[in-house]
């Protein structure tokens, strides 16, 4: 019970950090309570959280997932994204009022020299891993830990070099460990709103930018897991010697899971998490990865 007193206190951390970085994360809130789809912000389900890491020695997803596997979480399925050279696995939380994670690692062996000499050069200052010299139980120092800087503040040469060949590494020399996005759970939302592409709807009538990569709404081969993101917000990022340009913050996803075949004769009302489609879809989370993407983010609107 303590394990997840502690949970609840890192997961609100992370949170009031992210919205404070998100804009578009209370307006979306702020909207719902104006149309009276939901009366207040705790009547959300967030179905998974996602974090971006490097493959590096001391840090990736080897050192990242220790903190929620110490919190009850259990690592489930692998994911790979070949073009983009990223790993990934999810994680079950320990009871449902708790979010999934989506752990992902650039492979920064599969980049071109250049680019692993530039992530290598900041990477390299991280000795050992930082985890271990956590102590896991102390809820607040972890998630002051997961807003802190790992190396140095890059130069945004270094940041313009790597956005050429991984946009992905440039989003995390520079962001880190920050919160990459949490998900609403739209199945949870009131008649008339909880089907995505209803949703969407409510979404684009107040003016949120979704990220249209393999179209809005990215559907699992099975058609269980329906998925949309927004596309991130630039955010004004200061960079060594105090030079400052605008990148890619983090975004909004929004999930719909449909309940599984064999389940179908449960009413609505009673269908808990185990009734529904769980994991996800790489095809899926391929393209949602362009939420950040320089090529969303500079698209006509």
């Amino acid at each position: 019970m303590n394990n997840h007193k502690n949970l609840s206190i890192v997961m609100d951390a992370l949170m009031t950090m992210y919205a404070e970085r998100v804009p578009d994360v209370k307006k979306i809130i702020h909207d719902l309570i104006t149309e009276n789809i939901i009366s207040d912000r705790n009547q959300i389900r967030n179905d998974h959280i996602a974090f971006r890491t490097m493959g590096v020695p001391q840090l990736g997803i080897a050192s990242l997932e220790k903190i929620f596997l110490h919190y009850g979480y259990v690592r489930k399925d692998h994911y790979a994204f070949a073009s983009k050279k990223l790993d990934a696995y999810w994680y079950a939380p320990p009871s449902e009022e708790f979010p999934r994670i989506f752990l992902s690692e650039l492979r920064v062996q599969d980049l071109s020299k250049e680019a692993q000499d530039i992530i290598f050069s900041y990477t390299k200052e991280v000795t050992s891993d930082p985890v271990d010299s956590l102590d896991l139980n102390d809820a607040v120092a972890v998630g002051n830990f997961l807003h802190q800087p790992l190396w140095r503040i890059p130069s945004k040469e270094d940041y313009l070099k790597l956005l050429e060949e991984s946009e992905y590494a440039a989003w995390v020399i520079y962001n880190r460990y920050y919160l990459n996005h949490y998900t609403i759970s739209v199945h949870y939302l009131k008649e008339g709103y909880n089907q995505l592409h209803q949703f969407n709807e409510f979404l684009e009538r107040n003016g949120i930018v979704l990220n249209n990569s393999g179209g809005k709404i990215k559907v699992s081969p099975d058609g269980l897991l329906l998925q949309s993101s927004t596309v991130a917000q630039l955010v004004k990022a200061t960079f060594a010697g105090n030079e400052v340009h605008d990148i890619a913050g983090s975004y909004v996803e929004f999930a719909e899971r449909k309940v599984l075949p064999e389940f179908a004769h449960i009413p609505e009302g009673e269908r808990k998490r185990e009734h529904l489609r769980e994991g996800f879809e790489a095809n899926n989370a391929d393209k949602i990865f362009e939420s950040t993407f320089t090529s969303q983010i500079n698209r006509p609107q």
